[in-house]
């Protein structure tokens, strides 16, 4: 990749070494997970437990989801791509930032990514894994750092990094109303929606999560109340059922009445937990 410094060289803490400390780091651990996942054959086990299952991070409170996701990929294709374009962009970020600085962008967008798919895909219980909505707040932090800079499409077209960035944004925002693939573009987007505002006005993270780990916490207690108030009417109606049994009989029943008495219980006995 060719390229020209935007500012002065001098300026920024440029070292001449193939891996920046995070990123190999980050490279590092997403390989031997992805070994571990692939030898284990236990794909389906890692991707429910610790992939991003929208469904289950609010309704079973699996609240490292939206961390874990990002380090468990689909296919040896889906892992090499995205530590590639880890490497050749996010490299020069963390020179420009430092490893603390870097890192911190790279999980807010991460993360933020994950939460803003899970938003607009409450009862999906599809997983959703990869580090694609990291790497695409670093591809867009990328462009706004070094805009100029000439990156070779395909190899061989060169392009701004600025266009290419907007390219790619375009594609994914299009992408995400397309219902029937198995790439989740809106991670894409939301990554670089979320890279964006954190380049413009840096958010405390602590703050975000715990906001966001209250909005979920009080939707699943409100579905709970929800549940409760509606065994509460089934039991009310069955008690009702039961005494007009008790006064005339059961032959008295009208065939609704049957229908309630038999629906109801059955709800009921699937409420209960067994010993």
């Amino acid at each position: 990749m060719k390229y020209q410094f935007q500012s002065n060289p001098g300026q920024l803490s440029y070292k001449p070494s193939l891996f920046t400390d995070a990123i190999k780091t980050l490279i590092s651990v997403n390989f031997a997970i992805f070994i571990f996942q692939s030898i284990s054959s236990s794909e389906i086990i890692f991707f429910s437990n610790f992939g991003l299952v929208p469904k289950l991070v609010w309704s079973q409170l699996k609240i490292w989801q939206p961390f874990t996701y990002m380090f468990f990929h689909g296919d040896i294709w889906h892992v090499l791509i995205n530590m590639f374009v880890l490497w050749m962009f996010g490299s020069e970020l963390e020179r420009a930032w430092g490893k603390k600085n870097f890192l911190r962008f790279y999980f807010i967008t991460g993360v933020g990514s994950g939460l803003g798919t899970m938003l607009f895909g409450l009862q999906s219980t599809i997983p959703i894994v990869g580090a694609s909505g990291a790497i695409y707040g670093v591809l867009l932090a990328y462009g706004v750092m070094f805009p100029n800079r000439t990156v070779y499409l395909y190899g061989i077209i060169p392009i701004k990094s600025i266009w290419f960035v907007i390219g790619i944004g375009v594609i994914a925002f299009f992408s995400s109303f397309n219902n029937f693939t198995n790439i989740s573009h809106l991670t894409h987007l939301f990554g670089m929606i979320i890279g964006y505002l954190y380049l413009r006005r840096p958010v405390h993270f602590r703050s975000l999560w715990f906001s966001v780990f209250k909005k979920v916490l009080e939707y699943r207690i409100q579905n709970q109340e929800k549940e409760i108030s509606r065994s509460v009417e089934i039991e009310r109606d069955l008690n009702s059922i039961l005494d007009k049994i008790n006064r005339e009989g059961f032959k008295s029943l009208t065939q609704e009445e049957e229908k309630r008495l038999y629906k109801n219980s059955k709800n009921l006995s699937k409420g209960k937990k067994k010993d």
